[in-house]
């Protein structure tokens, strides 16, 4: 077993989609739903959902993630509509929404099966922390999925103010695993996000390669192993 102290996991990307970025999962959804969208519409689409949840307060601390789908689809659908996307009337656009948030949230059951597994495996060997950016309602996202119990130490960016990339996200995971940074490992889906800020504090990584958001400037050299899938993490650590 690798001796590490703490395992630092991010969320987004990493424990819900198997390292998928969220503007394919979501871009599939709507596919699914029988909407086929350019790149360039489905890129302002998804950027002007983004944004408009980071400055508006629309997430509550109780929502679930299907609300929170909900929520975006549904500012992501309005976009759309500006954008030249036809629906019949605004209750087939928010039906549209509905059923992305519905496939989106399905599509997450499915992979915390494996999740849970590795979670399982993990919580039986090391500390668990998760930091992410999120909307302040992470814990209500754990607890709709059954994972709020790896989890007694979180650093939520909405809660501490501050947002990967910056490396003090990652510092305040180490403060909260109460060992030197050295003795944690990160497990992150972004490489710009989780591996360049976890090495910069002093943290071992795991990169979960996958499939991204945009073309980034990657070092192959700096996370200690890249992984293709959430599932393989155990084998590594056993190694």
């Amino acid at each position: 077993m690798r001796p590490f102290h703490t395992l630092i996991f991010d969320y987004g990307g990493t424990l819900d989609t198997d390292a998928r970025h969220w503007s394919h999962v979501l871009r599939d959804g709507y596919a699914a739903a029988g909407l086929t969208l350019a790149d360039d519409v489905w890129r302002d689409a998804y950027v002007h959902g983004e944004r408009t949840l980071a400055r508006q307060p629309i997430i509550g601390p109780d929502d679930d993630f299907l609300t929170l789908l909900r929520k975006k689809a549904d500012i992501e659908t309005q976009r759309l509509a500006q954008l030249g996307i036809a629906f019949a009337d605004d209750s087939a656009r928010q039906a549209m929404a509905d059923s992305v948030a519905r496939w989106c949230d399905a599509y997450v059951r499915r992979q915390m099966d494996v999740t849970r597994r590795v979670l399982d495996f993990a919580a039986a060997h090391y500390r668990l922390v998760l930091v992410s950016n999120f909307y302040g309602n992470v814990g209500a996202v754990l607890r709709g999925y059954g994972l709020d119990h790896y989890f007694p130490l979180i650093i939520e960016s909405a809660v501490v103010g501050v947002r990967k990339p910056d490396p003090a996200i990652y510092r305040l995971g180490v403060e909260a695993a109460g060992c030197p940074a050295a003795d944690c490992l990160v497990v992150g889906d972004s490489f710009g996000k989780d591996i360049v800020p976890a090495t910069a504090v002093g943290c071992h990584s795991v990169w979960l390669r996958g499939e991204g958001w945009g073309k980034e400037e990657t070092d192959d050299s700096l996370p200690d192993v890249i992984l293709d899938h959430l599932a393989d993490l155990p084998a590594w650590l056993e190694a």
